[in-house]
């Protein structure tokens, strides 16, 4: 995960100059972790009790479709916010990474809600609404705090156009999973019960926490260059 702070090779890339397919894997997988359309399983079933099969399946697409949608925003437009309220990514690194490390330790303690990811009136109010798709399962549940920081973090070596769109392809294919995996969530909910599931949050938490300490780790280098400058080796003259 600390190739997302290394500085660019001197060799091209066959894909993006500094950017392999290897990285592009490490990204895709830290951002799946984040937005774990799993979590959202046993939520989404129960908001959508009452709903007809055709309904449900239109509110995993909206659901989908808000992730994809938050997600693309943040890595098209998430530096230019930054910028605006005077905030740099290295301060934001290691924020974001803070915040998604103590959601990893909720998943570890098989906390379904990811760490106050939904407030008990948010709950409250969702029982009520018509519609769920997009709050609360889309945001903030899905697409929360953690999975912008995350696209923030991942786009801020965006620096070509061609790189930007290749991540936002990679949104699009979370997106995709989303909509599957919340389209199928009855069927999951009974194939892997309770225990399943939170078997599941706990290795997805597990690699989230690696990701989270990536992020701290890269925000700290950039902003403490020295701390990692190899010392230089004393020499003594030649007698």
């Amino acid at each position: 995960m600390s190739r997302f702070y290394q500085d660019p090779p001197e060799e091209s890339s066959p894909y993006i100059e500094g950017v392999n397919h290897v990285d592009y894997a490490q990204i895709f997988i830290s951002m799946i972790a984040i937005v774990n359309p799993v979590m959202g399983v046993p939520m989404f079933v129960s908001l959508t009790n009452q709903m007809t099969s055709d309904e449900r399946h239109r509110a995993a697409r909206a659901a989908a479709i808000t992730v994809f949608t938050v997600l693309g925003v943040s890595i098209i437009a998430g530096d230019t916010i930054l910028g605006f309220f005077g905030i740099n990514v290295m301060d934001f690194s290691i924020a974001g990474g803070i915040l998604i490390l103590l959601m990893a330790i909720n998943m570890l303690n098989a906390r379904t809600d990811a760490g106050a990811r939904i407030s008990a009136d948010e709950r409250l109010e969702a029982a009520h609404r018509n519609s769920v798709a997009i709050v609360p399962i889309g945001i903030p549940l899905l697409a929360g705090p953690g999975a912008i920081s995350t696209a923030i973090i991942v786009a801020d070596k965006a620096t070509t156009f061609q790189h930007r769109l290749i991540l936002i392809g990679l949104c699009l294919v979370i997106g995709v999973l989303t909509y599957f995996t919340l389209r199928v969530s009855r069927g999951l909910s009974r194939l892997f019960g309770i225990t399943g599931m939170n078997i599941f949050n706990r290795i997805m938490g597990l690699l989230l926490a690696a990701v989270a300490v990536s992020f701290i780790v890269g925000g700290v280098q950039q902003l403490f260059p020295y701390l990692v400058q190899k010392p230089t080796p004393i020499t003594t003259p030649a007698q």
